[in-house]
């Protein structure tokens, strides 16, 4: 459950352990977080999907540590587990290769380091089973040279060489040398936020949804002032407050009434667009709003969410935003569906991409996802910037982000003139 006290897992230093069955993964997550967190056998393929669990590592702050599916499990579901495994690549920011120290490394973990360096990831290297491995120091000292890799002993089981284990986790972490802001920039201290909350249905009752979570703390965290309302409210409460918010946050299914409601000069965007600009490149989604124009009749697009949920009868992703584009279109579109960890192999038999706001992802995967439609030629646009370019207010609601806006604006003329 998460709630305004809890960092969600998205935002956390994602820590992935990898190595081949049996090598004791599930068993160092146990041990570095004190509990029975991943099921624990000898047989192998006892991992199947990935398991997350959040924690705490001082210095480091708040981690999730992802168990994974052994890499040389096979059969047609290994095959399976071992394609879940490599996606988790594109969301780790820390790798660590787990070697049975009564078998050593071998080919498999060589393949497995170059997977890991070619993601420019860093990875800490772990022997485990030292309480009943037979190797000598000359052995190990070979296996450091071999993968160029240094490699810290463990026995998991026992719980020896877990502090060792943590100590080198910290030493490898990434360094956060790039500050990713939701309001940061357009909040500050004393300003006055005004965010339009309208009830979710898809949210169980009593909570807010993710977004409208993370972007109150963090309003908070700067010490800014926050007034939440529903979007029939709005006008009241902007009548009310006695003096002009520095920014208007709005829920994008509500968008032309809180637009309307909004004066002219006070800011407004959206939890999705802020998101958008959080979690993946607002400018590079902004422009994917311009591919809406040239879909036609029979055109394919792909609806992807990063996570799973209950839909309902009115549903943004599956509802709301496919009768909108056929209205655009005038005619059928072919829609495909996708959610969880990953994306379809073969992108390019889209048009567009139409992705979710990325709560659920972390900065990383969504780059990645970027980077993927990029590679492929198709345009990529989330929730909340189609919704602003299908409803005609996408100049208004960039306004807090004059870079996009006079982009979007300088292509468009271009456009127009035919340049």
């Amino acid at each position: 459950m998460n709630n305004l006290n809890q960092t969600p897992n998205s935002a956390r230093l994602q820590i992935a352990i990898f190595g081949r069955c049996n090598a004791g993964k599930s068993s160092l997550i146990n041990a570095l977080t004190g509990q029975a967190v991943a099921l624990v056998s000898d047989v192998p393929g006892t991992t199947t999907d990935p398991v997350f669990k959040a924690m705490e590592l001082l210095p480091l702050g708040p981690v999730t540590l992802i168990d994974t599916a052994g890499l040389d499990d096979e059969g047609e579901l290994g095959e399976l587990r071992k394609e879940r495994t490599y996606q988790i690549l594109n969301r780790t920011d820390l790798a660590v290769l787990v070697i049975d120290g009564t078998v050593g490394p071998a080919g498999f973990e060589e393949e497995l380091l170059r997977a890991i360096r070619a993601k420019n990831l860093p990875v800490v290297g772990v022997i485990n089973k030292r309480d009943v491995a037979a190797y000598t120091r000359e052995e190990r000292l070979e296996w450091e040279r071999r993968l160029q890799l240094e490699l810290v002993e463990v026995a998991a089981a026992g719980g020896v060489g877990i502090r060792d284990l943590k100590t080198a986790l910290i030493r490898f972490a990434p360094a956060d040398d790039a500050e990713l802001f939701l309001t940061g920039d357009l909040v500050g201290p004393g300003d006055l936020a005004v965010l339009v909350v309208p009830i979710d249905k898809a949210a169980p009752k009593g909570r807010l949804i993710l977004p409208q979570q993370q972007v109150i703390r963090d309003l908070l965290e700067r010490d800014a002032i926050v007034v939440v309302t529903k979007e029939h409210e709005l006008r009241a409460t902007l009548e009310s407050l006695g003096r002009r918010p520095a920014l208007v946050i709005t829920d994008s299914q509500v968008f032309l009434k809180v637009a309307a409601d909004t004066p002219p000069g006070i800011p407004l965007t959206s939890f999705s667009i802020l998101f958008a600009r959080y979690k993946g490149n607002l400018r590079e989604l902004a422009q994917g709003a311009m591919a809406v124009a040239g879909l036609r009749p029979g055109d394919r697009v792909l609806i992807a969410e990063g996570c799973t949920h209950h839909r309902q009868s009115d549903d943004i992703g599956t509802v709301k935003i496919p009768r909108w584009l056929r209205q655009l279109v005038g005619g059928e579109l072919e829609f495909e569906w996708a959610s969880g960890l990953s994306l379809p192999t073969c992108l390019g038999r889209y048009r567009l991409i139409v992705h979710c706001g990325a709560c659920m992802l972390n900065h990383k995967e969504m780059l990645y996802r970027l980077s993927l439609a990029r590679e492929q030629g198709v345009p990529m646009v989330n929730y909340g910037v189609l919704i602003a370019y299908v409803q005609g207010i996408l100049p208004r609601v960039l306004e807090p982000f004059p870079e996009v806006r006079d982009l979007l604006e300088t292509g468009a003329m271009a456009k127009a003139s035919g340049g």
